[in-house]
């Protein structure tokens, strides 16, 4: 088995924190979202994977720390990581294809911006399976449309009539991805284009066509990453599934606690350092941190950060950022100074 993950986008909604770090790596819960999501595809599957393969964009913005981080993390599951890159913004079957030696064989296609809980079978009669959530207004939203057999025959965007209440969510199984490829290919070879760019639902479509029976696969838990206000609740329901499970060290053992309160769950980095502080719950901080005379709760922190004398909740803070305010509600990308 084969993971295929294309992650070259920076993401535009989450600014300011993706201009400097593409989303993919913001940390949610303690981990970049692309490192999460990948284990939890592993554990879904329940079955060795081979290969994990990574679409790049940009070099300056996905240089040699992102590929190392991503190999290690390929190899720490078992996997041989294989790196690619997307030189143009071309689309989501453009990516895939960026990735064609490794088009072959049974394979997982994620998109890097959402985090899951599952816990299912892959249908052995499924030459594909679509991981779906039901929602309750499947009008927003890519939906599936099913056959008496609960077969998918149909990929419906924001219907204006009700269709089904399952959400297409970005992940893809297919027995054998290289019929996937070969249907792209003649999108490409065609320039069948939608919104200027090559979709994989084009290539999805004439596989439907040719007779590839698609199933469903239906996830406990969605959990978009979009902007500041959906990643910060991401990030709490990533701390109680974590905390639930109990299979990661939440808070390290380096973190220096003066006189400071850690109201569960929580993650905590190496070396922080904590003084007359409140943190918590659903507070993730990164490592190297100083919080000082402070209350959070349900926020975000990354790396390399000062906060004094503040009051936050609903927070969202980048990396080497220094604060001391009584600001609420912020969103404050890396290197950013507010004293």
């Amino acid at each position: 088995m084969k993971i295929i993950v294309p992650m070259a986008g920076r993401g535009s909604r989450l600014r300011p924190h993706s201009l400097t770090v593409p989303k993919p790596l913001i940390p949610v819960a303690g981990q970049p979202i692309v490192h999460r999501l990948v284990k939890d595809i592993v554990k879904v599957l329940k079955q060795p994977i081979d290969e994990i393969a990574f679409v790049l964009g940009d070099p300056a913005w996905f240089g040699d720390e992102v590929v190392d981080s991503l190999k290690a993390l390929a190899q720490s599951l078992g996997a041989k990581p294989s790196i690619y890159r997307q030189d143009q913004p071309l689309g989501t079957g453009h990516a895939i294809m960026c990735a064609e030696p490794s088009l072959s064989g049974p394979a997982v296609i994620a998109y890097a911006d959402t985090l899951i809980r599952a816990e299912f079978d892959l249908d052995p009669d499924a030459d594909s399976v679509i991981w779906t959530k039901r929602v309750t207004n499947p009008e927003a939203y890519g939906v599936v449309k099913l056959n008496d057999k609960d077969e998918i025959i149909e990929l419906v965007e924001k219907p204006e009539n009700f269709v089904s209440d399952q959400a297409v969510i970005g992940i893809y199984y297919f027995k054998d991805v290289a019929v996937l490829k070969a249907k792209l290919q003649e999108v490409l070879d065609q320039n069948v284009m939608n919104g200027g760019e090559y979709q994989i639902n084009d290539g999805i479509k004439r596989m439907m066509t040719d007779g590839n029976i698609f199933k469903t696969g239906t996830v406990d838990e969605w959990m978009d990453c979009g902007n500041k206000n959906v990643t910060l609740d991401t990030n709490s329901k990533m701390l109680a599934f974590i905390k639930s499970d109990g299979d990661e060290q939440m808070i390290s053992d380096s973190v220096e606690n003066i006189n400071s309160v850690i109201i569960e769950p929580c993650y905590i980095g190496e070396n922080v350092i904590l003084k007359n502080t409140s943190i918590g719950p659903n507070v993730s901080i990164g490592n190297n941190c100083v919080i000082e005379d402070s209350s959070v709760k349900n926020s975000l922190i990354q790396n390399d950060t000062t906060i004094k004398n503040a009051n936050l909740e609903l927070a969202m803070i980048g990396n080497h950022v220094k604060f001391d305010g009584n600001f609420t509600a912020i969103s404050i990308g890396d290197y950013s100074v507010l004293e």
